[in-house]
């Protein structure tokens, strides 16, 4: 008698401890499971609502790098795949010394400036042990940046499919690739 009303009380135990297989878009949005303000709006986002199960380009950005210029292709790459899906998103970062020390400034650099319309998101850690928990993340499945304007490609079920260095212009024809591979 103990082991019917014992088996199948193990047996649900047992499934609350093994990991399930996440549906298709679920792994997106448990990285992106994160609240951050806008740049210099202050309006505050849940990214899972903006970018869970979209392909998206994330981008650590800084307004004073030597790399702030590629902000015009990362503008060009949204205009181009916007309407096949892809979202670009910029997170500034001060981890290399190189973002305004004002927030507003940043946004001036990025908005008028560069023209920036895709989503730019107020100053976060994007690398060590104080790394915002989506940047800990994309460390975690691929690597870490090793200075501003690292890109990561992220599928429309949360894999980082590609990354490509700071030297490695946006709307290189690798990056494009990857990109339409993606797609």
């Amino acid at each position: 008698m103990l082991r019917r009303t014992l088996f199948p009380a193990l047996i649900a135990l047992l499934a609350t401890l093994l990991p399930a297989t996440a549906p298709a878009g679920e792994a997106s949005a448990g990285l992106f499971a994160h609240e951050l303000r806008r740049l210099h709006s202050g309006e505050v986002v849940r990214l899972a609502d903006r970018f869970a199960g979209q392909p998206v380009l994330v981008v650590n950005t800084a307004s004073h790098c030597g790399f702030t210029k590629q902000f015009h292709a990362l503008e060009a790459i949204h205009q181009r795949y916007k309407e096949r899906g892809l979202r670009v998103v910029g997170f500034a970062s001060d981890d290399f010394d190189q973002e305004a020390d004002d927030e507003a400034k940043a946004a001036e650099v990025c908005f008028v400036n560069f023209g920036v319309t895709f989503d730019m998101f107020a100053p976060i850690h994007v690398r060590g042990t104080g790394a915002h928990p989506l940047f800990g993340e994309l460390a975690r499945r691929s690597e870490a940046p090793a200075w501003n304007f690292h890109k990561y490609l992220v599928d429309r079920d949360g894999r980082v499919v590609a990354t490509f260095p700071s030297r490695v212009e946006p709307d290189a024809a690798q990056v494009r690739a990857a990109i339409e591979r993606m797609l």
